[in-house]
């Protein structure tokens, strides 16, 4: 018999605020996060605004050493980690360092050093290279820097899995704690993609939207003039821990980590299969992983990038899975008001899923204003609901044909 976990921390960077509160707060008020980039030049570009942390200062929850020797995505991850385990009220010093792990998050890793150190390389010459370039740009460095922070010595592994990073991340915790090889995992995603060769990159794969006119309408899921996803960045980490552990320690529980189903499309680098068919059997091995029927999930945290094929894939897969209680089902997406996060988008919006158990509150899908015939369910449009949740899944695909579906309960 497996073991039971629950979520007892959460913490977060992302463009709607450095924090929890402030994250669930803006959800439930349907607050735009997108507007014009700031953090490098983008007059050159074709798409002008993205999902930015604006104001980010590491150096307020890190020291000045630490923040210099880590690249901006996982400045992200240990910041978040840090309120992750505040949250949670552990103290490492009393847990057994091999009991307690990482395994962490991110699509692309240390984008911004890469490119900076690449143009010191044409412009100075190879000595001139940063000794830190290699730890600051490889993508297990997030996962690694929490390990050491917090003398963590349990399992530590990294997955990149493109959208679905986070979401395999805690999938893989899960497991780790399920069958007795931790007690205690930190987990989540991170990612800091805005800069000047991923944003050119996305643009010239025509995967964003265009709307330099209008940037606070621009990410608008499953509506029918939605033109592409918004380009973000930020982090989302949760603590996961084996439920009898939590409870004699009195921890909060945010929710119940009940299954994790993971596929592959097999069908297209970067575009879904058409009618969502990795995407309906990840659902489906959710629901056997978490010993569920379909008509016991009352909401549906969507992947939901508010791109054409996407949204419409997801909306069939969806209905493929759950039937006629399909058009039971609440669906938003958290995207709509924090842009595309990348590999961290399972971890925030993992994160929102416990929230809406936790609280009794759906967030919206905000910039819904035109019905699209191929998206046709419920997506909570524009204002949040009160509505009692008992089961929910949060859904990530990503880039590749990779799809990862988590599934949550009250506690």
């Amino acid at each position: 018999m497996t073991r039971r976990v629950v979520i007892t921390g959460l913490g977060t960077v992302n463009p709607l605020a450095a924090g929890v509160a402030g994250y669930w707060q803006g959800l439930l008020a349907g607050k735009n996060a997108i507007s014009n980039i700031e953090l490098i030049d983008t007059s050159a570009h074709k798409v002008h605004f993205g999902g930015e942390v604006k104001r980010f200062a590491p150096e307020d929850v890190l020291s000045a050493k630490v923040a210099r020797h880590l690249d901006r995505f996982a400045q992200f991850a240990l910041v978040s980690a840090i309120e992750a385990v505040k949250d949670s009220g552990l103290d490492f010093g009393k847990e057994d360092p091999f009991r307690c792990g990482v395994i962490f998050g991110s699509g692309i890793g240390g984008l911004m050093e890469f490119e900076e150190q690449h143009t010191v390389h044409m412009t100075r010459g190879p000595g001139r290279i940063s000794p830190f370039v290699i730890p600051k740009m490889i993508a297990n460095s997030a996962g690694g820097t929490i390990s050491i922070h917090f003398g963590l010595q349990g399992p530590n592994t990294t997955i990149s899995t493109a959208c679905a990073s986070a979401a395999h991340a805690i999938g893989d915790a899960l497991r780790t704690i399920q069958y007795d090889h931790a007690d205690v995992m930190v987990s989540g995603g991170s990612e800091a993609g805005i800069t000047p060769m991923g944003l050119g990159g996305f643009i010239n794969a025509r995967a964003l939207s265009s709307r330099n006119d209008d940037p606070a309408h621009a990410s608008r899921p499953f509506d029918r003039d939605r033109d592409g996803f918004v380009l973000a960045e930020g982090s989302g980490v949760v603590v996961l821990e084996e439920y009898e552990h939590a409870k004699r320690r009195g921890a909060t529980m945010y929710a119940e980590v009940l299954g994790c189903g993971s596929t592959a499309d097999a069908h297209h680098i970067t575009a879904p299969h058409p009618e969502g068919a990795g995407a309906a059997m990840a659902m489906k091995l959710c629901l056997r992983d978490a010993k569920l029927n379909p008509e016991q999930v009352g909401y549906v945290n969507a992947h939901g990038t508010s791109t054409e094929l996407g949204d419409a894939a997801e909306t069939r897969a969806i209905k493929k899975v759950f039937g006629e209680h399909a058009r039971k089902l609440a669906v938003s997406s958290t995207k709509s008001m924090i842009g595309h996060l990348l590999g961290a988008s399972g971890g925030v919006e993992t994160i929102a899923t416990a929230l809406t158990l936790k609280h009794g509150v759906i967030h919206p899908t905000i910039n819904y204003q035109t019905p699209d015939p191929a998206c046709d369910l419920d997506y909570v449009p524009n204002k949040a609901r009160e509505q009692r949740v008992r089961y929910a899944m949060s859904n990530s695909f990503g880039f590749g044909g990779h799809n990862c579906t988590l599934l949550v309960g009250a506690v």
